[in-house]
């Protein structure tokens, strides 16, 4: 019989507790990095993975079992998280680390910087062989993204999280863990970018995408598919071609803040306001969420090409939530860049790197078209 995970009875009563201790509020506070014990020598061979944890719902908690929707997100630390899943100390040795505790709502490009370069650091040093992240579900395809653009190592680092707090019944965070330490230490995780772990599913970073308000399988790869599944064993179907990692231009060693960029949705009956609040606001870039092919219309496309004239990079994206953005003539001659297949949060996570390196629209554009 196969083993399986320890009851989490236990546990369970002591999230009860905490989550009885700490605020209802839709999310707990972000809390100072605690650092872990140094990862022990590998004397029997198991690798060294290292648990980041930044709060979210895989550590949130409810009064009620029945409860998946409403629960204090980041109720819980990281120490925690690791002692409800003991199985994953038979695939790695694990220490864990909370740089932050919040809903990921909340995530910032403070925060970003902070785990990238915390990310870089430990990858540098030979006692930590792979990173596991824990994160909320709303913006985890942003960091992770963020992530498969700014780590500079070829050793594997996994996002993962949760649809249900932990405790709920079914709750899926502690199979999520274990997969993605799993995966973490999969010497063929290696060289594949920043990858994200949920549902028995390994997904590229550049291509997942959250779909569904609720679902436990909201996290899809729907036109690219997904890396690699997992079922007992981790096995990689595919492989990724857009540039990432040690590949990409973007060093944010010495950034202490990223450029400001804005998302704008295109509707019907659109205008240019919403471009000269952007950059009256401060933006040196703006995201258009456009329909269909990243169509604009008269008054958008207006508000977008004084927008350019006033120094910002525009990049016309889609709302459908699939397909690529194609090159226009009649979008080029005004600067205006294709996103190509990133999604627009995703694309402005690329434009505020972008613009750490240039302003000039057609290396942005290159930049959209490799990575």
């Amino acid at each position: 019989m196969k083993k399986q995970f320890m009851p989490f009875i236990t546990f369970i009563t002591a999230l009860l507790f905490i989550a009885a201790g700490c605020s209802q509020s839709p999310q707990a506070k972000e809390t100072p990095p605690r650092m872990a014990a140094a990862a022990p020598a590998k004397k029997d061979g198991l690798p060294n993975v290292k648990i980041l944890a930044t709060g979210g719902t895989i550590a949130g908690a409810a009064p009620s079992k029945t409860s998946a929707t409403e629960y204090t997100a980041g109720a819980i630390g990281v120490d925690a998280l690791i002692q409800a899943v003991p199985e994953i100390k038979e695939v790695a040795h694990v220490s864990g680390e909370q740089v932050v505790n919040i809903g990921s709502q909340n995530m910032n490009n403070e925060t970003l910087l902070k785990l990238a370069k915390r990310v870089n650091k430990l990858l540098k040093s030979d006692d930590t062989d792979g990173i596991v992240i824990t994160h909320g579900t709303d913006t985890l395809e942003e960091t992770a993204y963020f992530l498969n653009l700014t780590v500079k190592s070829d050793k594997p680092v996994v996002v993962a999280g949760s649809m249900r707090p932990s405790t709920a019944i079914g709750a899926d965070g502690p199979s999520n863990l274990y997969n993605a330490v799993k995966t973490a230490a999969a010497p063929d995780a290696k060289g594949k970018g920043t990858l994200v772990v949920l549902n028995d599913r390994i997904a590229s970073a550049r291509y997942v995408t959250k779909t569904n308000t609720t679902a436990a399988d909201t996290f899809k790869s729907e036109e690219m598919g997904y890396i690699g599944t997992i079922a007992d064993d981790i096995y990689f179907n595919n492989i990724m071609t857009r540039k990432h990692t040690k590949d990409t231009d973007f060093k944010i060693d010495k950034l202490d803040k990223l450029p400001q960029v804005d998302i704008i949705y295109g509707y019907q009956n659109d205008g240019s306001y919403l471009f000269e609040a952007a950059v009256k606001s401060g933006a040196q870039g703006i995201i258009f969420a456009g329909p269909g092919n990243g169509s604009m219309s008269d008054a958008a496309q207006k508000g977008a090409v004084k927008s350019v004239k006033s120094g910002l990079a525009v990049v016309r994206s889609t709302r459908t939530g699939n397909g690529t953005v194609t090159p226009n003539r009649e979008y080029e001659k005004d600067h205006l860049t294709a996103s190509n297949s990133l999604n627009p949060q995703k694309a402005r996570i690329l434009l505020m790197l972008a613009l750490t390196k240039t302003h000039d629209p057609k290396r942005i554009q290159t930049y959209f078209n490799e990575y």
